[in-house]
Order: C-alpha cells, then structure tokens, then sequence
C-alpha cells in the first residue's frame, strides 16, 4: 500500500490503522517482557530466606516430626503466595500509572486530527507537528513551517536541525541531508510541519540503535539505599542472635542439640529483615498507585518519599492556578476588532490545541469571519514560531487574488510595538508617534491590571518573493489589543493558603505582564507574601542575590524558562526542597533540576512531561498540594510500619534470649517462630500502608531533609515498643512454665499474637491517642486484627491443630493471663500519650 502526498493528507481510516496494528504490531522500540504469575512465583522461592526455611523444613522432615515439616511447608506456600501477590500487585500499579503518562501524537484518521497514544501510530499515519512534541515514529515531511528539531538523542548534537518539506519526492528516495526526514525519538523545538509515517517499532532509526538494549531498572532511591544498609547492619545482629540463642540453650539450659539447630534455623528466618527493602518498594509504588487516584501521577519513585519533605513550590500561572479556559474579554480599539480577529485566525495554527489561540479562533468565528475561506484565499508560505526571546508569532501569507504577500503578526505588546512603524486609525494608516504608543501600552496596562492576558496585533504586505524573518516582522503596521480572561482556579486560593501552612514556600513565575501575574497573585493570595521581580530585574542579579531575595519575593513575572531554572537553582542553595511546574520544552531543565519535577499532563509538552517526576492529569495547582499531603501521609506511614516491624524484632530476640540465658526452655517451637514472622510481614507490609493521615499533618513545617529516616527518635521508640510486647511474653511465660511448659508455651505465643496486633494499633500515631483516631479508621489493620484473634482461638481451642502448631488448650486464668499481659504490655503506649496530651 502505497499513497501520493495529497491522499496521505487525508489520513488512514479506522480499518486500515487497525488492519496495520495487527501486521506489524504497536508503535514500540521493544517489548516489555512481563513475568507470568509462576515466574514470579518461583523467583520468591529462590529468596534466601525461603531457601532457609525450606532447609529447616527438610530438616524436621528428618529430625522431627512429619506434621512440623508439613505446616512449614504449607507456611512455606503462603509466605511466598502473599510475596508474590504483592509485588505482582505493585507492578500492576506501576503499569497502570505508565499508562496514564506515555506520550501522545496527533494524526488525522479519518480526515480528521485527532489524538492518539505513540503506541497506536502505524506507517503510513498522517501526523501533525509541534512545538515540544516528541516525534512519534520516522516519518517524511510533507509540510514544514519554520521547522526545527532537536536530534540530539541519535546524534549527539545539541543544535537543533532546520527542516525542509519534499512532498515531491517519494518516501524511500535518498535524501543525503535529511532534511525532508524525521526520526523517532526527537523532538520539535519550533514550527510546525505534517509528515508521513515509514517505519514504526523497532525499524525506525531509534529501534536499531536500541534492538540489542536491555530493560535497566529504574535507580534506588536514597531511602531505598538507606534500608538496604539499615538491613545489612541488622542481618550481623540477628546472625549473632541465631546462633547464640542455640548455643547457651544448649550450654545453660541443657536443651537437645538437633532442636537447637532447629531453632537457630527459624530464628535466622525471623530476625533477619530480608523483607525491607521489599516493603520500601510496594510502600513507594503502592503510595504512587494512591497518588495517581488524586490524579498525580508518578513517574519516578523517588518522588513519593521526597514529596512529603517539599518546602518550596515555584508555580506556572496559566493553568495551574487558573483555569486555562481564555476568552477574549475585550479589545482595544473596539472599531479594529474584526481585523485583529482576522489577523488572529491567520497567525494561529489550524487546528491547535493552545488556549489562547482557541479562544481568538471562537471570538472570530463570533464575529462573523469565514476562516476556511480567510485561510483557503491566503494560503501560510512561512511561520515564524513563538518564542521567549521575541515573544511574538508571524506568519506569512500568499494572496491569491492581490498577488501579494500578507504577514500575520501576533504577541506581547511591547514586542510588536517595537516593531511598528505605523498604526492604524479610522482614517487610515498613519506613522505611530510617542503619544500613540504609549496609549497602547497605557490601554495594555490598564487591562493586565485586571487580571486580563494582553495581545497586540499587527500586519504588514510585503512584494512577491522570499522574504527573512527580519523583513518579515519589521516596519508593521499596529491595528490593536485584544484582552484575554482566564479565571483563577476556585480552589487556588485554598491550596496556598493550605502550602503556607504547612510551611511550605509558594512562588509564581509567570511569563505575562507584571500587571497580569499581579492580578492574579492577589486574586490567589500570593500577592500577601511579598514584592515581585521580573525578568529584567532577575538579570541584573547575581545567583547569590536571587537566592537572598526569595525570602521577600512572591512572583516572578515576564520570566523565561531560564529564570525559572535560576529561581529553581537558588532555592535548592538555600536548602529548600523543590517542587518545580511546568509545560514547555524549555521548562525540562527546571524539572530536571527540582527536588520534584512536575509536569502538566493535559497542556504539557511531551518533553515536559518525560524530564518531570510526578504529571498532573489536571494541570490543577491543588493537585500538588493533594500530592504533597499524600506524599507526608505516605513517608509518616512508611516510618510507623518500619517502626513496627523492628520492634517485633527486637521483642523476638529478647524474647527468645532471656529463657536461653535464664536456662529456661525456650518459649515457642520453630514452628511457632515461622508462623509469627508471617504475621509480622502481612502488618508492617500492609496494614499501615492504608492508615488515613493524622488530623494536622498539613499544619505541620515540612521535614528537615537531613534529618536521617533513622533517628535517634525513632530508635527509642522502636526499642521502648519492642521492650513492651517483650514485657508481655516473658511475663505471661515466666509466670507459667514451671506449672506446665506445653502449655507456658501456648500462653506465650497466644500472648505473642494477640500483643504483637495491640501493639500495631497503639504505633498507628505517634502523637495522637488511639481513640482520637478511631479504632476502626484504618479498616485494613481491623480486618487483619480479627484475623489474628481468629487464629489464636483456632490454635487453642481447636484440638486437631495443637500438634502441627505445638500448642494446647488454656484454662480461663491462663486466657486471661495471656490477654492481660499482652494488652498492659502495649496499651502503657496509649496511656503515655494522654498524659502526654493533657500537658500540652
């Protein structure tokens, strides 16, 4: 199948993309290889630690009895059960919330644009190009307006390329310079051109370059790194542990050597923390999975633990605190308004996805002008695309019917008056003198005053021929201002309020007028927090100077993205932690260089997007704040659960070195040891995952970012919770062995199960009591608490399980023994916290 260049510019039907999909397969340089649910089933059986208990299980197959090795077998099939369903259950998330954020392009399918994700391009597509667009596919340029694209990514060179349109020329022919050719991979970094699709997948240049890579894992993060070394340390104690437990049951308590082994085996298991990092990791992508439901959606993990320490926000305008819905609100002089409106519907592009120009499109269409015709009798020959060093856009016209040629211009104010030589009046064209001019810039005022987005409008006719950008855009003639309004989001105002609460630093930088970013601050509430700096003042001053003046300043407006790098820069040398807005290409280096990057999913560039770390599916600025709020929900449950799960280690060790000192027989089975450190992963991996954020959490100053997740803070609590339910067990076994050891060890490991939930409820907060929560809040960790006291009755009062789980039945004085102490043992935490609240 094979198309001319004016068939292709019809674009594929629906049957024929479909009927390309099913013969060559989706748009992508590799496939990703997904684990089956045995795979990842059988890497958690090659775990070190299920190898270990899969060594003890063997060995008590051996050594003892066959009932023991059959539950630890069984033990064995849970553990890695729920391993496996968890991280299949992450990895879920994660893809779903890469779905949410792979790029788009536009084609015409149909006859019509429409926009589709990069996977769904098939040869011989008819794509559409833009500013900040990542070019989906290799393609053959059938049009090209002042088109440049950078492709650095397969050469190397930074300067971006001009390219030339060759609808002439056949897709296939050579092209030696390539300038008719566009390659997967890149990126438009200005004008706008309509190319033909040729290769797509792993045939397109990108493909081949990438067709031997393998998958690289997305890096650690700091906190990731951190546990890792954390459970280094620990693996030496509980080693130690492991084998000095057996050793002095052997030596002092005069205990049988193979059952000594067996319990060295069971306690390495226990004590050593091989599920950290684990936890970490379905933490983080669980908190991204959460994120994206208050749609933030993350890219990078990394982002989630750095959002909750955020103390600095430096925010878009347009978009992020209003509402990017322009029309035009007036214009000036009322008299010229079809002919900025008509030279509006020709500078604009057709079709756009820019709010701006969509509302100049819709104000023309309401004016009465016949843009199809406009446009079909002055067909574009040139465009001379936006940018932040002209701010201004022109586009230049062929006139059929005058022979001429019209050139189109539109942008700031103050650039286009530069530029113009005379000015139109309601008795012609006239030379624009001082008092005309500043008029205009009076009336541009005045309107940026209010709040309104300000453009001017010029035209200028130009002999037939080729004509430079510079003659092009000189000598114009001035015909007006148009204002447009673009509302602040309702709950802008609510979200700053609720960032300076939280201690967090807010800062516009905008690119429009001072008097229109001004506007708007005040209407959000930023305009309370200090003066405002331009672009031009941001110039005169030192990288130093613009990190002293943050203090004072709360919007930045005529900026390029260049400032915004600066503001970025200078905020993180003052040991902010940064959160970074932004849509265009130029706005990558500033989301490369924040703490977290953000990029707008609905306005944002596809570049934008893929230098960012968290997307906004709503470009709403509340959002961040949401964001924010979850990420310090997240990092404070994430150190509740690791909190817990330590403590019941460090109640383990103790609770199984006191008998081994004392010379006392031990006070659970290795069974028993197995069974109870499954309980612990499901807690500290799960239930506080879903615990709801403490009341104030955004009242409260952001975390010192050198503040180490393990502190000495956190140590003590650890050890003081561990030291309670460690009370408990020695107290309810101690109190009960010489009676009876089978059933001393069932009141111990009934005390164990029953002390080791009471003590996962009380570590829910750190600062509220239990009951200013709601027991039942986090409905996760109620639903695992009843399955833990159903557990225990099924240990105990269920005859046909006492000699797989080494346990036996219990008497009402030993019931409430066991729930007596283990209850005291970890409620003392509830009861500190009140005396705590009623002090302050």
């Amino acid at each position: 199948m094979s198309r001319t260049p004016i068939e292709a510019a019809r674009g594929l039907t629906g049957e024929e993309v479909r009927a390309a999909l099913t013969r060559d397969g989706p748009n992508r340089v590799h496939e990703d290889r997904r684990e089956s649910l045995l795979e990842t089933f059988l890497e958690e059986i090659r775990e070190p630690m299920i190898l270990l208990l899969l060594a003890t299980g063997a060995l008590y197959s051996v050594w003892g009895k066959l009932e023991d090795a059959i539950t630890i077998f069984a033990v064995i099939l849970v553990l890695v059960g729920v391993e496996a369903g968890n991280e299949r259950r992450a990895e879920r998330a994660i893809r779903s919330l890469s779905k949410l954020s792979e790029p788009t392009a536009v084609t015409l399918r149909d006859g019509r644009p429409v926009e589709v994700p990069t996977e769904e391009i098939v040869r011989l597509d008819v794509i559409l190009l833009a500013p900040g667009r990542r070019i989906p596919a290799d393609a053959h340029l059938l049009e090209a307006h002042s088109l440049a694209v950078d492709e650095s990514i397969l050469t190397g060179e930074s300067v971006p390329v001009d390219k030339e349109a060759s609808p002439e020329r056949s897709p296939g022919e050579p092209d030696e310079d390539r300038r008719s050719e566009v390659f997967a991979g890149t990126t438009v970094t200005r004008g706008r051109g309509v190319a033909l699709v040729v290769a797509t997948g792993s045939t397109t240049e990108l493909g081949r370059i990438a067709r031997l890579a393998g998958e690289v894992r997305p890096p650690r993060t700091p906190l990731q790194l951190a546990m890792d070394g954390l459970s280094r340390s620990l693996v030496v104690v509980a080693l130690s542990v492991s084998v000095l437990v057996p050793l002095l049951g052997f030596l002092v308590g005069d205990q049988p050597p193979r059952q000594m082994v067996l319990v060295g085996l069971s306690l390495a298991f226990a004590t050593i923390p091989e599920e950290l990092p684990i936890i970490i990791t379905m933490v983080l992508g669980l908190g991204a999975y959460r994120l994206s439901k208050r749609r933030a959606i993350v890219k990078r993990l990394r982002a989630v633990e750095t959002l909750g320490g955020v103390t600095f926000v430096a925010t878009d305008k347009t978009g992020t605190l209003t509402e990017n819905r322009m029309r035009v609100a007036a214009t000036w002089p009322e008299d010229f308004a079809y002919r900025m409106l008509e030279v509006a519907a020709l500078a604009s592009a057709q079709p756009t996805a820019d709010p701006t120009e969509r509302a100049l499109l819709s104000a023309a269409l309401a004016e009465g002008i016949d843009i199809a015709r406009l446009r079909a009798s002055t067909r574009p020959r040139d465009e001379h695309s936006f940018d932040t060093a002209r701010r201004l856009i022109s586009v230049v016209c062929e006139r059929e019917r005058e022979g001429d040629v019209r050139v189109a211009v539109m942008g700031a104010p103050e650039e286009v008056l530069a530029r113009a030589a005379t000015r139109w009046t309601v008795r012609g064209e006239r030379p624009i003198d001082p008092d005309a001019s500043a008029a205009a810039e009076q009336a541009a005022r005045d309107m940026a005053a209010e709040g309104l987005r300000v453009l001017a409008f010029a035209e200028k006719t130009l002999p037939p021929g080729p004509a430079s950008q510079e003659e092009a855009e000189s000598g114009l003639v001035f015909i007006g201002l148009a204002a447009l309004a673009d509302p602040p989001r309702p709950q802008a105002r609510a979200a700053v309020e609720t960032c300076r609460a939280a201690g967090i630093e807010v800062v516009m930088v905008s690119g429009d007028h001072p008097a229109t970013a001004a506007a708007i601050a005040r209407q959000v509430g930023l305009d309370e927090a200090g003066r405002m700096l331009t672009g031009a003042d941001l110039d005169a001053l030192t990288d130093e100077e613009i990190a002293g003046a943050l203090d004072g300043v709360s919007v930045f407006a005529r900026t390029t993205p260049e400032h915004k790098l600066r503001i970025v820069e200078a905020a993180r040398a003052r040991g902010h932690v940064v959160a970074v807005t932004g849509d265009g290409v130029n706005d990558a280096p500033a989301l490369a260089a924040a703490d977290v990057g953000v990029a707008m999913g609905e306005t944002g560039t596809d570049v934008a997007r893929e230098s960012a770390d968290i997307v906004l599916a709503d470009d709403d600025f509340a959002t961040i704040v949401h964001a924010v709020e979850e990420g310090r929900v997240l990092f404070a449950n994430l150190r509740k659960g690791v909190r817990y799960y330590l403590a019941c280690k460090v109640a383990l060790i103790a609770a199984m070195l006191l008998p081994a000192v004392l010379g006392v027989p031990l006070p659970f089975a290795p069974v028993q040891i197995i069974l109870m450190e499954l309980f612990m992963d499901l807690a500290a991996s799960a239930t506080f995952v879903a615990e709801p954020g403490e009341p104030g959490i955004m009242r409260r100053p952001p975390r010192d970012p050198r503040r180490p997740f393990m502190d000495w803070e956190m140590t003590r609590s650890i050890l003081v919770a561990g030291a309670g339910l460690f009370a408990a067990v020695a107290v309810a076994y101690l109190a009960t062995w010489r009676a009876d050891p089978s059933h001393a060890r069932t009141v111990a490991f009934a005390t164990w199960l029953l002390g080791h939930f009471f003590l996962a409820m009380n570590l829910r907060s750190e600062r509220l009591p239990l009951l200013r929560l709601g027991v039942v809040a986090n409905r996760l960790m109620a639903a695992w608490g009843g399955a833990t006291v159903a557990f225990v009755l099924l240990a105990v009062l269920v005859p046909g399980v006492h000699d797989a789980l080494r346990t036996t039945s219990l008497s009402a004085q030993q019931w409430v023994l066991a729930a007596g102490a283990a209850f005291a043992g970890t409620f003392w935490l509830e009861v500190r916290r009140w005396i705590g609240l009623s002090r302050s």
